[in-house]
């Protein structure tokens, strides 16, 4: 346990009450796996037509590296800082190399959420390392950050929880009979090229996926056209949002404060001497 954390009483509480609303996710881009994807659910959805609202929206599939909790634009943006500074650390583990993560069989926590699993391979251990130094920076400036059970990396297709009702209704658990003809099919393989820092509460992008704060890029991935466009609206927001980053930090300098003070009492004393001129001349012409 972090030493400042036991010594101060706020940051004590907080960790008692840490609830995360924020996630470091790798987007699933490889349309072969979302493809895959979409027809295990529907040939769920065709046994039990009630399993629909509990499926895994369009576009948003991903892997969650890691967990957090942001309560302020402050600390969003010192997250932000954080997923900057986790790049260099990242390329120094995969020394230039591409992370392939390959995608085969279902999985299930408690038969409450559906997964597809990571397939066996040293992929997995990059990817603890991985999820490990994110851990350490994120918790390095101060942000609660990861969970109590150890990571295990998974990609969601289905969650109980996400229709409440359905416990009500029956629907305990997933039964795994609904997904038997998927136990070991190959679903392809995603190549980690971006990792975004993600809001888990926030209205989510017209594309299905999550909102997201800021992103990295890691290494090369092979780019089309829709790649190219995304990247581009994904640089200009990360742009806007330093801009008004920079504007927020120089209004707030006590130097700017002061000027702007100054020029509007200026611009008060030329409006008064200008509606005193006005008056003036209105004496004279009558």
């Amino acid at each position: 346990e972090n030493e400042e954390i036991k010594s101060d009483p706020i940051k004590k509480k907080r960790q008692k009450d840490y609830q995360p609303n924020y996630f470091l996710s790798i987007p699933i881009t490889n349309k072969e796996i979302t493809r895959g994807i979409k027809i295990l659910q529907n040939a769920i959805i065709q046994q039990d037509r009630r399993l629909a609202k509990a499926m895994a929206g369009d576009g948003s599939f991903h892997i969650t590296l890691l967990v957090m909790q942001l309560l302020s634009e402050d600390e969003i943006n010192i997250g932000i800082d954080a997923l900057l500074e986790l790049k260099p650390f990242i390329e120094e583990i995969l020394q230039g190399k591409h992370l392939i993560l390959p995608f085969q069989g279902i999985g299930t926590f408690g038969n409450q959420v559906g997964f597809v699993k990571l397939a066996e391979g040293d992929h997995i251990n990059l990817l603890l390392e991985i999820a490990e130094i994110a851990k350490r920076t994120f918790q390095g400036k101060g942000i609660l950050a990861g969970e109590s059970r150890s990571f295990k990396p998974h990609l969601t297709f289905m969650k109980l929880s996400k229709a409440p009702w359905l416990r009500r209704n029956g629907v305990k658990k997933i039964d795994p009979e609904l997904y038997e003809k998927f136990v070991s099919h190959r679903f392809g393989e995603e190549v980690l090229y971006r990792i975004d820092l993600c809001s888990m509460q926030k209205k989510k992008q017209s594309n299905g996926y999550y909102h997201c704060e800021s992103s990295i890029v890691i290494g090369k991935k092979p780019i089309g056209i829709q790649d190219l466009i995304d990247e581009a609206l994904r640089q200009e927001r990360m742009n806007l949002k330093s801009k008004v980053k920079q504007i927020r930090e120089l209004l707030l300098e006590p130097e700017t404060q002061a000027k702007i003070r100054r020029e509007l009492f200026e611009g008060r004393l030329i409006n008064y001497s200008n509606q005193a001129n006005d008056v003036d001349l209105g004496m004279t012409l009558t």
